[in-house]
């Protein structure tokens, strides 16, 4: 059965240069593999704004090993949230397996 990717519903990163308007317009997002926090390896500061504007991210890659929504670095999650956690750009949907 083939996956959806899940979509990044809302991200309250605003000095990201995919964010508008708490929107992610990457094209698919990586999260990272640090322990007990998940980090938006796609983050980058800037003040210009990229991405495609018509269109709301989904989660391409997930890292972290240890979070009950991966399955073969796949997100499972039918949607996450994106936010600051601990001064990083975090996935907030992530549940520790």
């Amino acid at each position: 059965m083939p996956m959806k990717m899940p979509k990044v519903m809302d991200c309250s990163v605003s000095d990201c240069a995919y964010n508008a308007e708490k929107a992610c317009h990457a094209m698919a997002i990586t999260i990272g593999d640090n322990p007990n926090q998940p980090v938006c390896d796609t983050f980058f500061k800037s003040s210009a704004h990229g991405g495609v504007k018509d269109m709301t991210a989904g989660v391409g890659a997930c890292k972290t090993a240890d979070c009950s929504f991966n399955k073969d670095f796949e997100c499972t999650a039918s949607n996450i949230h994106v936010g600051m956690k601990g001064g990083e750009p975090d996935c907030l949907t992530y549940k520790q397996s």
